[in-house]
């Protein structure tokens, strides 16, 4: 560890921040690399007096926020670690980072099933970092949960981070296509949850080089209208789920509707678009008949 007075530190800070970047990252870097979490910048504020702890010298911490800000790569990525619900959770540019917003995912399926002692049985398809299905698997410690991700390497980083969350053993990882590596799971599941790639192709053209220069194509890209990837997944999942089982996706801030008509048209019952926090119909969720 070494010491700094909290007067060089906040200094330094102001120096770093004047340079650009956001609060956020900046605090996540510190997190992350630095050992000096939001509460200790809290406390520095109050007792603005005496010495901090760093894991890392300030000079290597410049380093890395200057790499954020000279190539827009996501500061995540620079750390190889994000924070989600009460997760901390390696990544690489092989997964999504994943959104604060997705968090909501988690609310949704604890507010349709509200006893934790429940024993379901639950998929994720397209796991990415694992986030959704780890937080299930925490939450419902009863239950059992599959996860599918295309990408190996994404089930690599996925796996180390249940093993790094829980001692449990109730989560278990399948590598293909969404449903194509649950074929003996037809019919068993309780709840099926997706967070597929979403983004219309022009709108694709068009996000910030942060996320499109750095996260994988394959986690964003739905195709031309956006929807490729929940056609597929809404088609298939009436042969997977358990009659009264439920099917929640994410979706685009403009495609609850189409979704919507989606589920109908594949016999969902009790339809309904939630809103994220920005009051962004963010979600459509189903049940099967």
């Amino acid at each position: 560890m070494l010491s700094i007075s909290v007067e060089e530190f906040s200094f330094w800070k102001k120096k770093q921040l004047s340079k650009g970047g956001d609060q956020q990252s900046f605090a996540l870097l510190l997190d992350c690399i630095g050992g000096i979490s939001t509460s200790d910048l809290n406390l520095i504020s109050i007792y603005p007096e005496g010495n901090l702890h760093l894991k890392q010298n300030l000079e290597f911490l410049e380093s890395i926020w200057n790499e954020h800000l000279l190539k827009s790569c996501p500061i995540q990525y620079l750390c190889g670690i994000t924070f989600w619900r009460d997760l901390e959770l390696k990544v690489s540019n092989k997964v999504l980072i994943p959104r604060p917003e997705t968090e909501l995912i988690v609310d949704i399926v604890c507010n349709l099933f509200k006893n934790k002692s429940e024993k379901l049985f639950f998929a994720e398809l397209g796991t990415g970092s694992g986030a959704i299905s780890i937080a299930l698997a925490l939450a419902y410690p009863s239950s059992v949960g599959v996860a599918t991700d295309i990408d190996q390497d994404a089930l690599e980083i996925a796996t180390k981070n249940y093993i790094n969350s829980s001692k449990q053993s109730n989560l278990k990882f399948y590598c293909g296509n969404w449903w194509s590596p649950l074929e003996s799971f037809k019919g068993k599941l309780d709840l099926a949850i997706s967070n597929p790639p979403y983004i219309p192709k022009d709108t694709y053209e068009k996000l910030p080089k942060e996320v499109k220069n750095f996260e994988p194509k394959v986690a964003l890209l739905g195709g031309e209208d956006g929807l490729k990837h929940i056609r597929e997944i809404t088609q298939k999942a009436p042969l997977f789920l358990k009659e009264k089982g439920w099917l929640i996706l994410e979706n685009h801030f403009d495609q609850g509707e189409k979704v919507k008509q989606l589920l109908i048209k594949n016999k969902f019952t009790s339809i309904e678009i939630v809103k994220d926090l920005s009051g962004i119909g963010r979600f459509t969720i189903g049940r099967y008949k």
